[in-house]
């Protein structure tokens, strides 16, 4: 008999899990409040790398720490009143930036996004989706070589887990990529990575490849869970039941709240971030040039990322940490715009509002990925922080394992939900 499942949450994560499982046979619902691709997943950067393999809390942190505690970086804020409600979480945050915690987080990041890299090669063919994709790579763009003697550590992780790189002087810069103006005095040229014109199309290309196959898509609502017998229910907020053999939640930021809800408690904090397109055109600006970036850049002397996309070029702020509900805040995009104004022609804002979204973060920086914790056919996947669209593909593959019964331990034991979550309180 065919089993049946339903996944909750149609980002990447989501998705990619409805996709794998499909192929392997099961009979799948995607549920999600919104059309695919249309929450998290849409407002990243769109870059598929294996530089995500540094997390936030690696070794650099604790020299950048003084600084950051000001609140007026471009590449981290902070809430105070997310900190102080979050002590729990921000201890073990920073404690995970030990090297010996690190080693492992990296490792363990480094394989999630090798697994995923080569299921995106597969999934981007089989979407017929190769239009959305380029292989030129992206810049690390410095603006003094003490930005860039300051970044070492990054780049003797990256050599010793064997990226692609070459270094950039000046003029090479400039040879790349023509549109910038002559402020970065170095650069690295991360080879081995593909950037996505449109992230949210991706997914929805992803969807619609599950849908061809006889998959199901439904928009609902979820305000419940509840097990019965040995079916699995759940309820959206307009009444309507769903039920399966199996559930897969993988709602990124809201998994937390949902979870609550059936007495799990999820230690996971939030990476706010904002992104604001532009025309790329110098109208407005006194000139008529018209800028093009022919790939993503990031400038890691101001803490921003601009990608070229199909809405224009599209930039992205750092992390903010707060509540996922808590009021915006754009002074990291001004500072952002400012800086990126000083790099490029961006041209006019094509938004009437910058986008904000938030990136689920457990305290050592990896997504939960397995079974939940003392809960027959109930599986997790969520907390992939900012590189969910990175590793979606390849959580997919790890988790579906899991489900047939045939997990490979050293593959997925840095994502076991045990490590910080419990048996839910009946």
């Amino acid at each position: 008999m065919t089993e049946s499942v339903l996944v909750c949450g149609a980002g990447m994560v989501g998705t990619s899990i409805a996709l794998e499982l499909q192929r392997r046979g099961m009979k799948v619902t995607l549920l999600d409040r919104r059309e695919p691709g249309l929450e998290t997943s849409h407002g990243n950067a769109g870059i598929i790398t294996r530089t995500s393999l540094v997390p936030i809390n690696n070794p650099m942190l604790w020299q950048q720490l003084p600084k950051l505690m000001l609140n007026q970086s471009a590449s981290m804020r902070y809430k105070l009143g997310f900190m102080l409600k979050n002590t729990g979480w921000a201890i073990r945050f920073l404690l995970h930036a030990r090297p010996s915690a690190f080693e492992r987080t990296a490792k363990a990041l480094f394989d999630l996004i090798e697994l995923s890299r080569s299921e995106h090669a597969r999934l981007i063919k089989e979407a017929e989706a190769q239009h959305l994709v380029q292989d030129d790579g992206w810049l690390f763009l410095y603006r003094s070589m003490k930005d860039f003697n300051n970044a070492a550590f990054l780049r003797q992780t990256y050599q010793r887990f064997g990226l692609d790189m070459q270094m950039l002087e000046k003029g090479d810069i400039a040879a790349m990529e023509p549109g910038l103006k002559p402020i970065f005095e170095q650069g690295v040229w991360i080879r081995d990575t593909r950037s996505i014109r449109d992230p949210s199309a991706l997914v929805q290309a992803y969807a619609k490849l599950f849908v061809t196959r006889g998959g199901t898509l439904a928009k609902a609502n979820l305000v419940a869970i509840e097990q019965s017998a040995d079916r699995w229910h759940v309820k959206a907020s307009d009444g309507e039941h769903f039920s399966a053999d199996k559930l897969v939640i993988a709602l990124g930021p809201w998994s937390k709240d949902f979870l609550a809800r059936f007495g799990f408690q999820v230690p996971m904090g939030y990476e706010r971030g904002y992104h604001m397109h532009y025309s790329g055109s110098g109208r407005g600006e006194g000139t008529d040039e018209v800028t093009e970036l022919s790939r993503p850049i990031y400038d890691v002397s101001a803490g921003y990322v601009l990608a070229p996309m199909r809405g224009g070029l599209r930039l992205c702020t750092g992390v903010e940490l707060a509540d996922i509900d808590a009021e915006k805040n754009f002074a990291q995009l001004e500072l952002a715009e400012a800086s990126a104004r000083q790099a490029v022609t961006l041209g006019e804002r094509q938004l009437d509002e910058p986008w904000m979204g938030c990136r689920p973060t457990m305290p050592d920086c990896r997504p939960v990925i397995g079974a939940a914790p003392g809960q027959k056919d109930l599986y997790f996947a969520f907390g992939h922080q900012h590189i969910g669209v990175n590793t979606g593909p390849g959580t997919a593959r790890i988790l579906a394992d899991q489900i047939e019964g045939r997990e490979h331990k050293l593959q997925s034991e840095p994502f076991r939900p045990e490590r910080f979550i419990r048996p839910r309180k009946q």
